[in-house]
């Protein structure tokens, strides 16, 4: 029984944490991981073409990433503050959950200015209540128009890069923290195995006869909380809202029925098809909040196949691999891939398990 955080942990150099993404999506690197055989094979990732066939389906989750992290100044202090957009409570009063860093600073009542690079003033926001020790909730003011207003929120929004990525963001980021697939904005963290996939590859992989069956879940920061259990079946998960529409559902499902590969395209299309499972063990259409934690030993019941990328130790992304691949087999996988020096975390390298 893999029930244990600390079972979950292995040494990472820094160094292997990819700062910056491979210059072609579909050139970073993939292992592949036989689950019948144990074996263990480098492959670039455009390979996967050749481990999949007509009739075979890919589960991609099409949420798209908006510009979440803002920078803005205290009102009378004029101290720096950092804003990190979580999700949008109420569109009309323009509500939204917020995290402010230095929080310490941040009271109901305090308002923050949003400036252009001349310094000139955008937006204005009021902080209406606190949520938790870093979260609040904050209106922003504005007179314009919706779509001005939707214009200065992206115009003023960063890239919101994981923290291990310790570069600021670049223009880059804008295209490449993104999936080409992309379509409901909702993200604050790109689905990152999705990464890979150039459009070339899709167009290729489609030729082929290979049916792709989009979903969605919008990815928050709870997918990349510090789990501070060592019982994992105490751990819960932050709720995150999911689609399956009944297209997706209706591809899948026929995959499955004639005994093909269905493969999750990373950890968050996978939660979303564990999460809406009919009694007949297929996919059904769905909508909603999901908080599902998945950890050995588990029963999965759609996917036979998955792509993903290499996560951080002790996360609930590593311990879902560990209860698809095997715990044994991941964990050698990540020894080989130190010691190959493979590209970690989010815009690191790929793996698919069979």
């Amino acid at each position: 029984m893999r029930t244990k955080l600390s079972q979950f942990n292995y040494e990472l150099d820094k160094n292997l944490i990819a700062q910056h993404p491979a210059p072609n999506r579909d050139e970073s690197r993939l292992m592949v991981l036989h689950r019948d055989t144990g074996k263990i094979e480098h492959k670039i990732f455009k390979d996967l073409l050749g481990y999949f066939d007509d009739g075979d389906s890919m589960i991609f989750n099409n949420t798209k990433v908006f510009a979440a992290r803002l920078y803005g100044k205290k009102e009378k202090t004029g101290a720096k503050i950092e804003v990190f957009l979580l999700r949008e409570l109420n569109a009309d009063q323009r509500l939204w959950d917020v995290l402010v860093d230095p929080a310490r600073k941040i009271r109901v009542g305090n308002k923050l200015y949003f400036m252009d690079e001349k310094g000139n003033e955008i937006l204005v926001a009021e902080v209406v209540d606190n949520t938790t020790s870093r979260g609040r909730t904050i209106r922003f003011l504005f007179d314009g128009t919706e779509e001005e207003y939707r214009k200065n929120l992206d115009f003023l929004g960063n890239t919101p890069l994981p923290k291990y990525i310790t570069r600021n963001d670049e223009e880059i980021d804008r295209d490449r923290y993104q999936t080409v697939y992309a379509k409901e904005l909702g993200a604050v963290a790109a689905p990152t195995a999705g990464l890979h996939f150039s459009r070339e590859l899709m167009k290729r992989l489609e030729i082929k006869g290979v049916n792709f069956a989009e979903v969605t879940l919008h990815i928050g920061l709870g997918t990349f909380r510090t789990i501070d259990v060592e019982d994992l079946s105490k751990h819960k998960m932050d709720a995150e809202y999911f689609r399956i529409p009944q297209q997706a559902a209706e591809i899948v499902n026929k995959s499955k029925l004639a005994n093909k590969k269905v493969c999750a395209v990373g950890t968050t299309s996978m939660r979303t098809i564990e999460t809406a499972v009919s009694a007949e063990g297929l996919l059904k259409p769905a909508e909603g909040w999901t908080n599902l934690f998945v950890y050995p030993p588990y029963d999965f019941s759609i996917a036979n196949s998955m792509v993903t990328n290499f996560h951080l130790p002790k996360s609930s992304l590593l311990i879902m691999i560990c209860a698809f691949g095997g715990y044994e087999l991941v964990m050698e996988a990540y020894e080989q891939a130190v010691k190959e020096q493979y590209r970690f975390f989010s815009y690191g390298d790929a793996m698919l398990i069979l």
